[in-house]
């Protein structure tokens, strides 16, 4: 195992048990931060640039003043450095707002290896449940005054929905919303194949987050001989699609294998787009 690292912005790395944030800080405190996680491959993060851009819309829509671009970078840059070349890492870059009265936002970035259950995710594909959201597909895009697609620190939603999966038996949770489409998981956009087409769901109708890696990968789409869109779906359409994955940052892709119960086959395609996204899988 290779040691966990943070590095702070101002102060460079850290030891793992050294203080970070102050107990008043607003990201503790009420959950108002952002935050980024990224694959760390052969020592460098993939997509930066594309995770980066997210976090400054983000930043703008909640109107939290985040460090300038190359901060960030050199930042990210101080805690990989070092890192074995042959070890997967999860990097993530967290940006609060700081203390109470204004204080100066609280920014760092953490770098652990990715765990083995990650790994054995992108081997042995994943159990799902759909869980209703509560709230029409499209609601959240006709409301102004709250920001959609943002990776909010505000995690508490994502965490109860885990722990019901967790309780419930299965691996991850699907939300769907109260009209009867799917949305997308916790902690991933949801992929599946119609025909010869990769599909996702539309963020920018939903409200749901924007995913660097589903994004990529519909991007990359002809080289797997594949059409790509983005379209609405509901659990029937998914029982019916010809492969159901899961996509995000630190997993990268993984197969749907049971989703309420009920058995998936097996995608002949899984192998070559978890090839084209360069997530390595581990042996059976």
């Amino acid at each position: 195992m290779v040691a966990a690292r943070i590095a702070v912005l101002g102060r460079g790395l850290v030891p793992a048990g050294d203080p970070v944030l102050r107990g008043d800080d607003l990201g503790v405190l009420r959950g108002d931060g952002l935050f980024e996680t990224m694959h760390l491959r052969s020592g460098r993060p993939w997509l930066p640039a594309a995770h980066l851009e997210r976090m400054a819309r983000s930043a703008k829509a909640v109107e939290l003043p985040l460090p300038p671009a190359d901060a960030l970078t050199a930042l990210l840059d101080e805690v990989c450095t070092g890192w074995p070349a042959g070890v997967e890492g999860a990097l993530r870059l967290v940006c609060t707002r700081g203390p109470e009265g204004d204080g100066p936002a609280t920014v760092y970035a953490t770098l652990a290896e990715v765990p083995a259950s990650a790994r054995a995710a992108r081997r042995d594909g994943i159990t799902v449940a759909t869980l209703p959201l509560g709230v029409p597909a499209r609601a959240r895009s006709g409301l102004d005054w709250l920001p959609m697609g943002i990776k909010s620190t505000s995690y508490a939603v994502s965490t109860a929905a885990r722990r019901w999966a967790s309780r419930t038996g299965v691996d991850d949770v699907l939300w769907v919303s109260t009209d009867g489409y799917v949305l997308e998981g916790p902690i991933a956009n949801v992929v599946w194949l119609a025909g010869d087409t990769l599909c996702t769901v539309p963020a920018t109708d939903t409200g749901i987050l924007p995913g660097t890696t589903v994004a990529w990968l519909l991007a990359h789409a002809a080289e797997a001989g594949l059409d790509a869109g983005g379209r609405m779906a509901t659990p029937a359409d998914l029982h019916t699609a010809d492969g159901v994955w899961f996509t995000s940052s630190v997993r990268g892709l993984v197969e749907v294998r049971a989703l309420d119960g009920a058995e998936l086959p097996r995608s002949a395609h899984t192998g070559r787009l978890q090839a084209l996204l360069g997530f390595p899988v581990p042996p059976r």
